[in-house]
């Protein structure tokens, strides 16, 4: 026998065992993603019975777990939403959640428009959109962060016995949601805004795009608690930003609620470019064209950006030294 010969057996011998431990691998990685499947499919079950109580009903249609065999997600057909103690009222079209094995403490989920919302002060609204996505990364107790992306987003109301009005469309919006010790972090933009003179009194609002950052005090307990009023909850606003075309005002600073309703602020109002803000007020508000564009002409005297204090004091507001009316309390 030549060496040659002797060493081949040997050669079929380990390419047999490396496939004998290649399909035993991944034979025990199948019935372990099964396993971990059936798993998340039960907690899903019972995490919706646990919210089925009192005057709460959460609905998931026919919840299924895929994404075999290197992702794995929840996909339910529909969601529904229901508390009647708030009558919040919220349903939607199918979902679907999807996290890689590797990396399963970042979660993406998409939503299937329409979303159907009713709540007090709000009426239905129904809201569309081309694409709607979201991502999470799982912690205790709270997530590290939570992100909301849409694209051509678009609120139509849903009034009884008519065909619905539109509200409002955006070409691209996006939240995003953090925990920063015992607050919550806020920031968020859309582009695009278009509001529809129905829901101003008629007046003609141009296309707008924004942006903000600001911190909910306390937001962490404010969560967990639910409350059903804004009574006694504060927010540390960084930034507030609007603008169309060269138009822009910035707003920043401390706002609060009271126990009983009332608003009190501390903010700086900038305004870039006052006379332009002044031809889109005056659009806005026609028959106040003229004390509109006289006093942002007195404005344009101190820069192209001015700052000007506006201050809130139990309801009272002030901008600089002009009075601004009474603000009525928060329900």
């Amino acid at each position: 026998m030549t060496s040659s010969e002797a060493r081949h057996p040997k050669g079929s011998r380990k390419f047999l065992w490396l496939t004998v431990f290649i399909v035993l691998l991944f034979g025990g990685y199948s019935a372990g993603w099964f396993y971990v499947a059936d798993r998340v499919k039960a907690e899903v079950v019972s995490a919706v019975a646990r919210m089925n109580r009192g005057d709460v009903r959460v609905e998931c249609d026919n919840p299924q777990v895929g994404g075999f065999p290197f992702r794995i997600g929840v996909s339910c057909d529909h969601l529904g939403y229901e508390d009647g103690s708030r009558q919040l009222q919220a349903s939607a079209s199918g979902f679907r959640s999807l996290a890689q094995v590797y990396q399963p403490t970042r979660a993406l989920a998409e939503l299937d428009g329409p979303l159907h919302l009713s709540a007090p002060g709000l009426g239905s609204i129904r809201l569309d959109w081309d694409r709607l996505r979201a991502s999470v990364r799982i912690a205790t107790p709270l997530p590290e962060r939570v992100s909301v992306e849409a694209e051509g987003l678009k609120g139509t109301s849903e009034a009884s016995g008519s065909a619905g009005s539109p509200l409002f469309a955006a070409a691209r919006t996006d939240g995003h949601l953090r925990p920063n010790g015992a607050d919550i972090d806020w920031a968020g933009s859309f582009v695009g805004l278009t509001v529809d003179p129905g829901v101003v009194d008629g007046r003609i609002l141009p296309t707008m795009d924004g942006s903000g950052e600001a911190t909910v005090k306390d937001g962490v307990a404010l969560l967990r608690s639910r409350p059903k009023s804004l009574r006694g909850q504060a927010v540390d606003i960084a930034a507030l930003n609007l603008a169309s075309g060269e138009a822009a005002v910035s707003i920043r600073g401390p706002v609060s609620v009271a126990e009983d309703g009332l608003i009190d602020a501390d903010l700086v109002v900038t305004v870039s470019n006052p006379m332009a803000v002044a031809d889109v007020l005056a659009t806005a508000f026609p028959e106040r064209q003229g004390p509109i564009r006289q006093g942002f002409m007195g404005l344009s005297l101190l820069g192209n950006e001015p700052s000007m204090p506006l201050k809130i004091v139990r309801g009272k507001a002030t901008l600089g030294f002009i009075p601004l009316g009474d603000i009525r309390p928060v329900k």
